[in-house]
């Protein structure tokens, strides 16, 4: 999902074996982005690269035109996610190392609330808005393995039945 506070931006849905990075959204709300759109747009922020006044003329009319927008990047409740960079802090107060394999989840249904978050595998949830901006996100798979009816689930229609 994307939390409710990231829908002012452009967003859409991950793909699998994406690279991602925690960004910081100017609604002030933590999501997940392309690291490549990310960069981009953070280089238009920067000082020119030269102080020629070509460099400074550039720079400033960069600074009229109007600013590019990261799009959110959208995971599925259930997906696989590989996470890096954990802070030490989440480490220490989650149990778990600087690298792991979560699952996405939707903490609450509660309107006007960050509701985005992961568990990781010992059982312990956190909201994405703990992690930090720049974090390393890789997509492992969207669906879960939970979501496949197994064999004796399967429902059968009524109209296949004799």
């Amino acid at each position: 999902m994307c939390d409710f506070s990231l829908h002012a931006n452009p967003n859409r849905l991950a793909r699998e074996g994406e690279q991602l990075v925690v960004y910081r959204f100017p609604t002030h709300s933590m999501g997940l982005a392309s690291p490549a759109e990310v960069e981009a747009v953070d280089q238009e922020h920067i000082f020119p690269r030269s102080w020629s006044w070509r460099g400074i003329k550039e720079w400033f009319k960069a600074q009229g035109a109007p600013a590019r927008k990261v799009t959110a990047v959208c995971i599925p409740p259930g997906a696989r996610l590989m996470v890096h960079d954990i802070p030490e802090n989440i480490q220490q107060e989650f149990g778990v190392g600087p690298a792991e394999e979560v699952v996405f989840v939707e903490l609450t249904s509660e309107a006007f609330t960050y509701r985005d978050g992961v568990r990781f595998g010992n059982g312990r949830q956190v909201l994405l808005q703990r992690f930090r901006a720049g974090q390393r996100v890789r997509v492992l798979r969207l669906g879960s393995s939970e979501d496949t009816p197994r064999p004796e689930e399967t429902i059968e229609p009524a109209w296949t039945r004799r």
